[in-house]
């Protein structure tokens, strides 16, 4: 496959992500139905389900299995993008652990602080609409 933004890389990440989001609503559906709405259920098992998805993966690749860059772009990209992209979060935070503890938690704790950050500051912009 040539070139990051080929036809076939779009088509692939696309199609994953599709299904990726659609199996999302679904559990949030199925989540509410079972066990109520007092927590974002739903929200809790995809981030779980995509944390181990990408950790047995990610684990896998860099234990030396053959993971060819089409399937990486569908299952990773495409569908856990569309999934969850707590589970990418938490591959890099495992990756950076692996080559330095320090490094890994700087960006945990820069992202837990910008982006829960800028959330509040454009919430608080939001409710000014």
């Amino acid at each position: 496959m040539s070139g990051a933004f080929s036809p076939l890389a779009l088509a692939l990440v696309a199609l994953g992500g599709a299904c990726g989001s659609m199996s999302r609503y679904a559990i949030g559906i199925w989540a509410a139905g079972w066990f109520g709405t007092a927590l974002p259920w739903g929200t809790l098992a995809v981030n779980v389900i995509g944390s181990a998805v990408i950790g047995v993966l990610g684990g896998a690749m860099l234990a030396g299995m053959p993971f060819p860059q089409e399937a990486r772009l569908l299952a990773i990209t495409g569908f856990l993008g569309g999934f969850t992209t707590f589970s990418a979060f938490a591959l890099d935070i495992g990756v950076l652990w692996e080559r330095n503890p320090a490094v890994a938690l700087g960006y945990l704790a820069l992202t837990m602080a910008l982006g829960l950050g800028a959330f509040a500051l454009c919430f608080a912009l939001g409710r000014k609409f």
